[in-house]
């Protein structure tokens, strides 16, 4: 259904300049009225199809930099963590050196017993005491190391959390909930462990092959001439295989990122999928618009098996060469051997830094495609991480959200005026064509401080979004919104939202307790709002009853998105949390809906009570709702089309609300 509904809007969308062609005025807006459901979820489809790609390119200086900085907070630890690591890598790069030693103690004095006992015990104790002061160093470096990671990890969580919290609504409508999710998660990890174990590992590769070179030069250099050969190209495919690991790493987090979204849907909407009936359906899917997880699964199966191939071929190139590199050193170094150039300890000790630099190679050749991981999940992180809201969120720095807005408003009264306002979901993005399908054009209506206004309309003209415009989580594309005649743009968003109270349509409650989400609503701190003060909100939004029975009353954890509690509970519990606030400004979206009839008469009369002295914007249907509301604003093809009080408007026979009201009692 959804793809048919949106090949029509597409179809509707490209008939449009014909339409303006060839029909008069009158028939171009019936037309539009009749589709308008239509191209409004086309609009929004696209809007959440057109998440921004992060463009592919190689990694810079400058991304080494940036990613390197990430630790300097910890430089101490870390620097420890290096400095322990050449004491326990300098211990195992002395090992076959030693080794060697013993060789030729043992064929030396080998017939001598007495000497060869003496000199093994002096030798074996002495590299006892020196391979315990390595694993000590070595436990101590995996410590240091470790937890300098983890606290990088959290403060880049923390970072990529807050400058995402706080971008603006419409940048949520583009992005995909799992994929936010797996940045914050499986990124921030990678990122981590890349400035922390996997530099460690690569520093003492590279220590442990640059010693292991040098020892198997002093030892003998001719054969440290035919071992090294295999260096270069085996560099050469570490260079390569590190830079398709980076483009195969941002594809594998775009994959994962896909499949993370549509798990989270079907797990937030089980009730849906357990009520249709659709576990077999889901598991099972092979329709690919939309996709199954399964085939999400595979996709990120079919690129991460390009990279097992790709690995494969890699390390199998690199055993095989230092295979073949051991090979030509027992050859040669039998020869030499023979010829009494070299003795059996050299050439043990010489063989074990062969296998050393081989190990090494292998560990840089690991350390520099882990590092290319470590870029392409940063560039990621980068991008929220400094992405600034279009819309912002947060006070402005230094200065309270009181002080921002009191010396041009004083104590607000809560007039809001919307002045000529032009709005559209789609925005510029679709084109100049379905940039016309505005939402709003022209929009005027004054709400008088004080005053209770009633917004009603068909579905899909716009009631909930004129609260989403008054609340600032978006922007009019023209025209102004206005508090006691100041522009919302030039306030300050927190402080202007803790002069509303809203309570939405499908009140979304956190999974704590039901004291936690009613002061939530407070403008300043939680920590402010006694239980007194909790309770008292409660009792007027007719939540004392059921909360006071529950099993740990105030205390009971209400689920996730409070899935414990009844939809007239979530909503009262949400009114609640809009008293508790204290506002100038009521906003209700269909605050009552899901209540029942006692229950909405007694939340409604305590509405009645709270809304004194106070402007309240109501959006809702139900007759008892609207017989209260001083005003009535009714909206039709994006404009006020009529404003007058119940009275007034039932008088109009021909009237848009007296045919709603029809509607509604038939």
């Amino acid at each position: 259904a959804d793809d048919t509904k949106s090949f029509k809007a597409q179809v509707m969308l490209r008939l449009l300049p014909t339409l303006r062609g060839q029909r008069c005025l009158h028939q171009q807006q019936s037309w539009h009225q009749r589709h308008r459901q239509d191209l409004l979820f086309f609009c929004r489809r696209q809007l959440q199809s057109s998440a921004p790609q992060p463009p592919k390119q190689r990694p810079r200086l400058s991304d080494i930099r940036r990613l390197a900085a990430q630790s300097r907070p910890e430089r101490r630890h870390i620097l420890a963590g290096i400095g322990l690591l050449a004491i326990s890598s300098g211990i195992t790069v002395s090992l076959p050196f030693f080794i060697g030693r013993i060789v030729d103690v043992i064929d030396s004095e080998k017939d001598d017993k007495a000497a060869l006992s003496r000199s093994l015990t002096r030798i074996s104790a002495g590299l006892a005491g020196l391979f315990l002061l390595g694993g000590a160093a070595n436990a101590a470096r995996v410590y240091l190391m470790r937890s300098a990671g983890q606290r990088i990890i959290k403060r880049m969580r923390d970072a990529v959390y807050s400058s995402t919290l706080t971008q603006e609504i419409a940048f949520f409508d583009r992005s995909r909930t799992g994929e936010l999710v797996n940045r914050l998660s499986a990124d921030t990890a990678l990122v981590g462990e890349s400035l922390t174990l996997n530099v460690a590992d690569g520093i003492r590769s590279t220590f442990m092959a640059v010693a292991s070179v040098g020892m198997m030069i002093y030892v003998c250099p001719r054969l440290a001439a035919v071992s090294l050969a295999v260096v270069p190209p085996v560099a050469v495919l570490a260079v390569v295989y590190g830079r398709y690991v980076k483009r195969i790493t941002l594809q594998v987090q775009d994959r994962l990122a896909a499949a993370t979204q549509l798990a989270e849907e079907r797990f937030s909407g089980i009730r849906t999928v357990r009520a249709f009936a659709k576990e077999a359906h889901e598991i099972r899917r092979v329709a690919r618009n939309p996709p199954s997880y399964s085939q999400e699964t595979q996709s990120v199966y079919l690129v991460t098996l390009n990279e097992a191939k790709a690995r494969a071929a890699f390390f199998g190139s690199v055993t095989a060469a230092g295979n073949l590199v051991v090979l030509c050193v027992l050859y040669s170094g039998g020869l030499m051997m023979s010829d009494g150039r070299l003795s059996v300890g050299n050439l043990s000790a010489f063989l074990l830094y062969a296998v050393y630099v081989g190990v090494s190679i292998n560990g840089v050749s690991s350390f520099y495609s882990d590092l290319m991981r470590g870029l392409g999940a940063s560039q990621r992180l980068w991008q929220l991480i400094d992405r600034q809201p279009l819309i912002p969120a947060l006070p402005v720095a230094g200065q309270s959200a009181a002080s921002a807005t009191d010396s041009r408003l004083g104590r607000v009264r809560g007039e809001i005026k919307f002045e000529r306002v032009a709005f559209s979901y789609c925005g510029g993005g679709l084109g100049e064509e379905a940039a016309r399908l505005q939402l709003f054009h022209g929009l005027d209506l004054t709400v008088p401080a004080g005053a209770s206004v009633a917004i009603v309309g068909p579905s899909g003209s716009g009631k909930s979004t004129l609260g989403h415009l008054l609340m600032r989580f978006y922007d009019p594309d023209q025209g102004f919104v206005r508090l006691d005649g100041v522009d919302i743009r030039t306030l300050d968003p927190a402080w202007l939202r803790n002069q509303i109270g809203c309570v939405p349509q499908e009140p979304m409650l956190f999974s704590c307790s039901v004291a936690d989400n009613i002061r939530y609503g407070a403008a300043l701190s939680s920590t402010t709002v006694s239980q007194a003060d909790v309770e008292a909100a409660a009792r007027l939004a007719n939540a004392h009853g059921f909360v006071s029975a529950l099993p740990q009353g105030y205390d009971t954890l209400v689920g996730e998105r409070g899935v414990l509690l009844s939809g007239g509970q979530r909503q009262r519990v949400a009114i609640a949390r809009a008293i508790v606030k204290n506002p100038r400004v009521l906003l209700l979206d269909e605050a009552t809906s899901a209540l029942d009839a006692e229950s909405e008469y007694l939340v409604h009369d305590a509405l009645l009570k709270v809304a004194k002295g106070r402007t309240v914007i109501t959006i809702a249907h139900r007759l008892s709702t609207i017989r209260t509301a001083d005003l009535i604003g009714v909206l039709s093809d994006g404009r006020l089309a009529e404003l007058g009080s119940y009275v007034e408007l039932m008088a109009r026979p021909n009237g848009v609300f007296r045919r709603l009201i029809d509607r509604q009692t038939l």
